[in-house]
Formats: structure tokens, sequence, C-alpha cells
């Protein structure tokens, strides 16, 4: 059922966008940390001796990263760039579906990471467990839960 505000179209799309941008700051404050963590493991001693396998996983989850920021920081410049254009509703449309995949990006450069140093700490089988408990609990909380929450949801767009 439609929820009922009383806002003109307007003013929900606006609200729409504002809520999106809110939300985008939490997650772009993950990305930063976890970026600015994997660029500096590159200037340590200890990774210059790391196997070709675990150099691999790590520029995984560096380009997993930079993609997460691009798609997360995108809304927000296209809402800069397009401010009273009468874009929001395109904004909000394309803008949900590039934090959905964000978002993906960004539990996957998580899982390599925490996969990584598992490896180089504790050998193959801690990276696989650690891999694999990383992405069922991001699987669960982010992508199940909220339909669990709300059966019969799809993942939404711009109110209608």
């Amino acid at each position: 059922m439609p929820e009922h505000t009383g806002e003109t179209r307007n003013e929900q799309l606006t609200r729409n966008v504002g809520e999106l941008l809110q939300e985008l700051r939490v997650a772009q404050a993950g990305v930063q940390i976890l970026f600015g963590f994997l660029l500096s493991v590159v200037f340590t001693d200890r990774f210059h001796d790391a196997s070709g396998f675990e150099k691999s996983l790590h520029l995984s989850a560096v380009t997993l990263a930079v993609a997460a920021t691009a798609l997360l920081t995108a809304p927000a410049a296209w809402h800069r760039l397009l401010f009273r254009t009468g874009s929001r509703e395109r904004i909000l449309t394309v803008g949900n579906r590039f934090v959905l995949v964000g978002l993906v990006c960004l539990a996957l450069a998580i899982t390599s990471t925490v996969a990584l140093i598992a490896k180089v700490v504790y050998g193959w089988i801690a990276m696989v467990v650690l891999g694999v408990l990383c992405l069922l609990i991001f699987g669960i909380l982010w992508f199940v839960m909220p339909f669990r929450l709300n059966p019969g949801a799809q993942p939404s767009g711009p109110p209608k």
C-alpha cells in the first residue's frame, strides 16, 4: 500500500533525494576507511613478500573498493550537477540501482579484505571460512532481511 504523507510529488521527490544522499554518507565512510587501509598495505615490507595470490586478492579488494566509491558517490555528484533541472526522479531511479550495486561491491571489498587478512595470518582454511562467513553476514543482513521484514517488497525506485 502506498504511503500517504500529504506531500506533493515534488516535495516527495525532494525528500527522497535527501534521504538517499543521507544514506550514502554512512556507506561512504566505510568505503573511505577501507580504501585508506588497502592503499597503505602496499607500502609495508610484509606486502612485498606476499604471494601472487595474496597480491591478486589485495588488488581485487582495491578494485572493488574503487567501484564501490564510484557507485556510492555518483548520485551525490549527479544531484549537484543536475540541481534544479527537474531530474530528481531520474536521479532517484538510477541512483538507487547504483547504490545497490555499490553496496554489493562494498560487501565484496570487505569480504576480500577479511579473507586476505585471514590468509596471511592463519592460512587457506581461515581465509575460506571467514570469507564465506562475511558473505553470509552481508547477504543476510543487507539483502535477505529487508525482504523478510517486508514480504512482497521489491527493491525500490522513486515513489509512485
